[in-house]
């Protein structure tokens, strides 16, 4: 520690100087003539973001400065877009102009050289990798071939519950625990070792990953920042042993696959997604050469946006629910009423059930899992009014979208109500509400997802009372947030299941 203080003060001065040295680009003089909070010499706006809920904070400085606004964030000029007007000309008007994401130097570093499908640069390759995951990976039959796999870990959780005999459990960490082992059964097949490493792994890098970092915001001091604050050594520590893992895994699926071409049994009855993935490698019908890394990066993708988004959904639905009783008790009344005298719950028992999926619809309203996303202009381009060049950055609050008040009344309020009858979704194309994204990069499995979380919860519905533990009352229990890769509960919840409807 007493190297730290003349190490931070000599690096402050290095980057003010730094900063002197330069002269203003293009690209911030024209960003400069979009509205926005006065700027701090060094850090720009740094100080609005760091410390708080990002998305909170911007959605606050836009009701100020605007639904298009200019942040200065150290050395990166950002746009931040507010409004469903200004997202719609970004991801449908203009969509080939925006369909660049920002890469961090975590992702830089953990995805095997942007070989996934979540930051590819947009190009042939990128295309190629959409399709493999659309048409071979998350297409509607390649969820409905899952079924099972939800069905059977859906059950195992509500038996866990029901074993816990009244006493307060944690439900935050069983939805997590859930949500993994229905992808890990998926993506893995069935449950080993590995796959127990690879979760724990998993969640050591969304500590490392999530909120700014000082080596994202100061690119030309990218790597001195990320070897000072221990970034870099971290995330490569990390990444050595997720790598080890996958070797692994996808080790055993070589030999298990060699196995059955040498006994003659061709293709498994049950494939996973790192067989599905191998086949794709192994057929060389790709435009690109698929690669192992390419196998690994796409996995790394499903997991890390497919598990801690599911359980966060359920998590947020299941705290509006005990916020609002009367919500509550309409959702358990229609669940009860149209599934009257089952006594285990399949995903096709769900269909009609239109106010839980109105539940789900308002939870991700409110709480969209990843609040914030961002694009990159690939060529020059005019938004709202402003010139943009080529390469400029983007911050897309979705969170502002779901609560503006020109769209939305009561935007504050859980009200499911208003998707009564309504053809709003979230599959992209009503630009208020955008949990998933929209246009070339919509999240590719959204699909898996809501069948995740539906199921899940129709169950906790179902066969459960709920109350909060400790005797607290719906008004007390705290709805804070924590910023990460996803916008979870700051503090977990903790219930009391008291079983009404018996399971065999």
């Amino acid at each position: 520690m007493a190297y730290f203080l003349p190490i931070f003060i000599c690096l402050i001065l290095f980057i003010m100087s730094h900063f002197r040295k330069r002269s203003k680009t293009k690209i911030s003089t024209i960003l400069e003539l979009a509205p926005g909070p006065s700027k701090l010499p060094v850090i720009g706006n740094l100080h609005q973001l760091i410390g708080t809920l990002p998305h909170r904070s911007l959605t606050k400085l836009a009701k100020k400065y605007g639904p298009v606004m200019h942040l200065q964030v150290g050395e990166v000029p950002f746009f931040v877009i507010s409004s469903p007007r200004g997202a719609k000309e970004m991801m449908k008007t203009q969509d080939l102009h925006f369909a660049q994401r920002r890469v961090s130097l975590a992702v830089e570093l953990l995805s095997y050289g942007n070989s996934g499908i979540s930051f590819t640069p947009y190009g042939d390759q990128w295309r190629q990798l959409r399709k493999i995951c659309v048409v071979e990976l998350l297409s509607g039959k390649r969820v409905h071939a899952y079924r099972s796999i939800r069905e059977e870990e859906a059950w195992n959780m509500m038996e866990s519950i029901s074993a816990s005999h009244g006493v307060a459990i944690d439900l935050s960490e069983k939805l997590l625990s859930y949500t993994n082992d229905v992808i890990s059964r998926a993506a893995f097949g069935n449950k080993c070792k590995e796959q127990e490493e690879f979760i724990s792994q998993l969640d050591e890098i969304r500590q490392l990953t999530g909120g700014f970092k000082a080596a994202d915001v100061f690119p030309s001091l990218r790597f001195l920042l990320g070897y000072v604050t221990g970034l870099i050594p971290a995330l490569k520590k990390a990444h050595k042993k997720l790598d080890r893992i996958l070797d692994i895994i996808i080790n055993h699926h070589k030999l298990k696959r060699q196995n059955m071409a040498t006994a003659g049994d061709g293709k498994a009855d049950e494939e996973d997604l790192i067989d599905v993935l191998l086949n794709v490698q192994e057929s060389g019908m790709q435009e690109f050469n698929v690669t192992i890394n390419h196998v690994k990066a796409v996995a790394l993708d499903i997991f890390t946006a497919g598990s801690e988004t599911s359980a966060t959904t359920i998590e947020w639905a299941m705290s509006e629910l005990l916020r609002n009783p009367e919500v509550m008790n309409k959702a358990q009344e229609e669940v009860r009423q149209v599934l009257k005298g089952k006594t285990k719950i399949q995903e096709t028992d769900i269909h009609g059930l239109d106010y839980l999926k109105s539940v789900v619809k308002e939870t991700l309203r409110l709480h969209p899992p990843v609040s914030l996303i961002t694009r990159v202009s690939r060529e020059r381009c005019e938004v709202n009014g402003y010139e943009v060049p080529a390469d400029t950055n983007f911050i897309i609050n979705l969170f502002a979208l779901g609560r503006d008040p020109e769209y939305w009344v009561d935007a504050d309020s859980f009200k499911p109500e208003r998707f009564h009858g309504s053809s709003t979704d979230f599959k992209g194309n009503n630009f208020e509400f955008l949990p998933f994204g929209s246009g070339r990069r919509i999240c590719p499995g959204l699909s898996f997802g809501a069948a995740n979380v539906e199921l899940l919860l129709c169950q906790l519905l179902y066969h459960f009372d709920w109350e909060l533990a400790n005797g607290n009352k719906p008004e007390e229990l705290d709805m804070d947030e924590s910023f990460g890769v996803s916008c979870r509960r700051k503090n977990y919840l903790h219930m009391i299941a008291t079983p009404v409807i018996p399971f065999a």
